[in-house]
């Protein structure tokens, strides 16, 4: 009994001395495990007297139950000063800042997108959107592209694969098969605006494969050239914060309008910087026109009864011009530094009532 009392004492302090759950593991495994000291003593109970293990039998019972709960009392304890110094480390003030000054930069397309939707929300418009992948029914043919229009075309337009029955899908190549879309689930009066992603096969200082685009249609009954006139004139004094904006109006070729127009806005280049409202020279930015009869029929819509106007712009573009930007191409560049630069801060979110920009 002697020597039990002693193995108990001097497996108590191994269990006082471990200091970590590790630690203690190796004590429990050494004790009480298939091989421990105290198993193993167990073990010779088969062999003693009746006499002997009725003796033994509850002092080994007795010891490898204390064992069992030192054991037990000490993980505890362990995993309670574990947490409470995780606890201590991982202390957090909630009233302090998350960091001294924000960190990242808005991409100046994702800003230009929130502006000209900040402008056209606050005339009425909606955002509409639609997928990047469309048919040709939805990209060319209801839009009144010819079968043998250029922009069918490989050079053009990305295609996939063809289908089993020959006809293939396609990235598109404009935000107008959302018009589409629109117009044959929803019926007139409509008012929206499309931001999105297109894609054609061009890329150079002014274009890129993909590039972002943003839409307005307006259908009713009686939505004129006069309402679409007004309409980009105030878009483009609010856009470019400049009252005294001067436009033009030219007459151009669009498969989907008719009448069709280009706007132009008068312009002077000082150095690298292009000054809006003022000069002798003139810069497209957007395509627009009168809905053509024909688009509206495709859509299910009866021209005698509805009309309509709509136009298209490049949100790159936009943003190259208003912020100085030189290369559309290091929109996509994914250089830290660009953005650092030319990006904006978190925060700045465009609204008519405190301006659109910084």
């Amino acid at each position: 009994m002697n020597e039990l009392t002693q193995l108990e004492a001097v497996l108590a302090a191994k269990i006082d001395a471990a200091d970590t759950e590790s630690a203690l593991e190796d004590v429990r495994v050494s004790a009480l495990g298939k091989k421990g000291v105290v198993s193993e003593r167990m073990k010779t109970l088969g062999k003693m007297s009746p006499e002997e293990r009725k003796e033994m039998g509850p002092a080994l019972n007795g010891l490898k139950a204390r064992i069992a709960d030192a054991i037990e009392t000490k993980k505890i304890a362990l995993e309670d000063a574990a947490l409470e110094a995780r606890l201590a480390s991982e202390k957090v003030d909630v009233t302090l800042p998350v960091r001294p000054e924000a960190k990242g930069k808005i991409h100046p397309v994702s800003q230009v997108t929130e502006e000209i939707v900040a402008i056209f929300s606050a005339m009425g418009f909606d955002v509409a959107e639609g997928p990047d992948i469309e048919d040709d029914f939805h990209n060319f043919t209801a839009l009144n592209f010819p079968p043998d229009h250029p922009a069918r075309e490989m050079h053009d337009t990305f295609f996939f694969e063809p289908k089993e029955d020959g006809s293939r899908m396609l990235l598109r190549t404009h935000t107008s098969p959302v018009q589409i879309r629109t117009m044959m689930s929803q019926k007139p009066p409509i008012r929206i605006i499309i931001p999105g992603r297109t894609f054609r096969c061009d890329s150079d200082q002014t274009h890129t494969p993909m590039f972002h685009q943003v839409e307005g249609l307006v259908i009713d009954r009686e939505a004129h050239m006069g309402h679409l006139k007004g309409t980009l004139e105030a878009f483009v004094k609010t856009f470019f914060e400049i009252d005294d904006v001067k436009t033009r109006f030219r007459p151009h070729f669009f498969p989907f309008t008719e009448p069709s127009a280009e706007m132009d806005v008068q312009y002077e280049r000082v150095g690298n910087e292009v000054r809006f409202g003022q000069g002798d020279k003139w810069m497209e930015i957007l395509g627009c026109g009168m809905v053509h009869p024909n688009v509206l029929k495709n859509c299910g819509l009866d021209p005698d009864e509805y009309q309509g106007f709509a136009w298209g712009m490049g949100v790159d573009r936009l943003a190259m011009l208003k912020y100085g930007i030189p290369d559309l191409r290091d929109f996509f560049a994914a250089d830290a530094r660009w953005l650092e630069h030319y990006g904006f801060d978190a925060v700045d979110q465009p609204n008519l009532a405190t301006g659109l920009s910084r």
